[in-house]
């Protein structure tokens, strides 16, 4: 951490949404029609998945009782290691927020913003040299974004997996590849969603499973159920 922020995650994703004002101009100032709808794509498709992705952070707020990034993981600290991280009793959400940090950042199969074969390449198709760089750069920041998150949130961050080993940056970056690296198979072998479906998808099913499951941790965390250790936010303690 550069800096320790008592309110970290707002203050992250209040930078990271500044991203949908990048494309919007980008697509909109080139006066062609094919990064325009990129563009719109773009924009719609990074609102709708951050809806879930909020709810799910806040599961993990509630569990951990801070905002702070080190506080969220000293909670996940413990005697067991690899067992006592968020990713145990958050399973669900963290496949959800993996899938949904896939549509955020327009990766496969959520690149639709960039489909060659309806768009030609979405909504940087007339940038070039400097500007068509800057813009990949961003997307592949905002990829290691969501590695980091997902590290920090669910996988302990650098915290040593392995009890009686020391912790340290280096598990961070370790963890960070790992999560990249499933980043890149989906890419794989995954085929294109249709746009109708991506957008079904991010409210019809994630927008409710993640508030079921904030309601559910609200309550395991107030009583103290099921994950124990893991809920340090109850009545006095």
């Amino acid at each position: 951490m550069i800096s320790n922020i008592n309110v970290a995650i707002l203050y992250v994703f209040a930078v990271s949404s500044l991203e949908v004002y990048g494309v919007i101009m980008g697509g909109w100032a080139s006066n062609s029609k094919y990064p325009f709808l990129g563009s719109l794509r773009s924009a719609a498709q990074m609102i709708s998945y951050e809806v879930s992705i909020g709810l799910v952070i806040i599961g993990v707020i509630l569990s951990s009782g801070s905002m702070n990034f080190g506080d969220i993981v000293a909670a996940q600290k413990g005697d067991y290691g690899l067992l006592n991280w968020f990713w145990l009793p958050h399973f669900p959400m963290m496949i959800l927020f993996f899938i949904s940090a896939l549509a955020e950042t327009n990766r496969p199969p959520f690149d639709l913003p960039e489909a060659e074969s309806e768009l030609v390449a979405g909504y940087q198709v007339e940038y070039s040299s400097t500007l068509f760089l800057l813009f990949m750069i961003g997307e592949l920041v905002a990829v290691v974004l969501m590695c980091a998150l997902i590290t920090l949130l669910f996988m302990g961050g650098w915290l040593s997996p392995i009890p009686g080993l020391p912790d340290g940056i280096m598990w961070m970056f370790g963890k960070m590849l790992l999560v990249f690296f499933f980043f890149s198979m989906v890419k794989a072998i995954t085929p294109r969603y249709r746009y109708d479906q991506l957008m079904r998808l991010g409210w019809k099913v994630f927008l409710p499973l993640s508030l079921g499951w904030v309601v559910f941790v609200a309550f395991a965390a107030k009583f103290g159920w099921f994950w124990g250790v893991y809920a340090r936010w109850s009545v006095g303690g």
